[in-house]
């Protein structure tokens, strides 16, 4: 079977990608790579990028977008996770989600995992995540 690297870039939909890179960026300190717009003006790219991590962000605006918000419950995405190393750096996320005005849930322990979480939605109200993951092994 082929091998996958376990790096990802993920690209996401967006209503303004401007908007939204400038929002990426300040929040996780991520650099634009590069900003594309087509010829025809049909569609805009800008990749973000986190040195630290090597993480690669894609914002899309299509031209033919109906401009509706973002939902999980309809099929395709869910919500996009960043894993912290230490259940300590949620609290770090929750001062800085604080610093910016970003409303969040606040670190939640559920029941059901011994994993912690914080919970937050970027413009275009796509749910996003900080997960810390308890060592289970």
């Amino acid at each position: 079977m082929p091998s996958i690297t376990g790096r990802l870039e993920i690209n996401l939909t967006v209503t303004e990608p401007t908007r939204s890179a400038a929002w990426y960026a300040e929040v996780l300190g991520m650099t634009i790579r590069y900003d594309h717009e087509s010829a025809d003006g049909r569609l805009r790219y800008v990749s973000l990028g986190d040195p630290q991590s090597g993480l690669i962000l894609c914002l899309v605006g299509h031209a033919e977008s109906d401009g509706s918000a973002f939902s999980e419950f309809r099929t395709g995405l869910d919500h996009l996770e960043f894993l912290v190393a230490a259940r300590s750096d949620l609290d770090e996320w929750v001062e800085r989600l604080d610093e910016l005005g970003i409303a969040h849930s606040g670190i939640k322990d559920p029941p059901y995992t011994p994993n912690a979480m914080l919970t937050f939605r970027d413009p275009d109200d796509i749910q996003l995540e900080f997960l810390w993951r308890a060592n289970t092994a």
